[in-house]
């Protein structure tokens, strides 16, 4: 795919939710995978779209991949884009929220 071509819906590929990433949601952070492809513009367009938000920050980590190992046949995990979002003050993505 091209950078041009990319929808929102590509860019943007699920959230990512663990222990850490629910501690950044209180400080107004999101984490998400994104594709490869995307850049900072291209991922802020489309979390303000898809979640009505307005963006502050979009920081981006190319997640290298590990060696895996299993039996005699050795390998490597896949790499992929993560994307840290900070959302300016008083928005939140209630879909990500944990239920209180």
């Amino acid at each position: 795919m091209n950078r041009e071509k990319l929808t929102n819906y590509d860019v943007i590929i699920r959230p990512i939710l663990t222990e850490k990433s629910h501690k950044m949601m209180s400080n107004g952070k999101y984490v998400f995978e994104v594709s490869p492809l995307a850049n900072k513009n291209q991922i802020r367009e489309a979390i303000e779209e898809i979640f009505n938000v307005k963006v502050e920050k979009v920081n981006v980590v190319n997640v290298k991949p590990k060696p895996k190992r299993r039996g005699i046949f050795v390998g490597k995990s896949r790499r992929w884009k993560k994307a840290i979002v900070t959302l300016r003050e008083g928005y939140v993505i209630k879909e990500l929220m944990p239920e209180i």
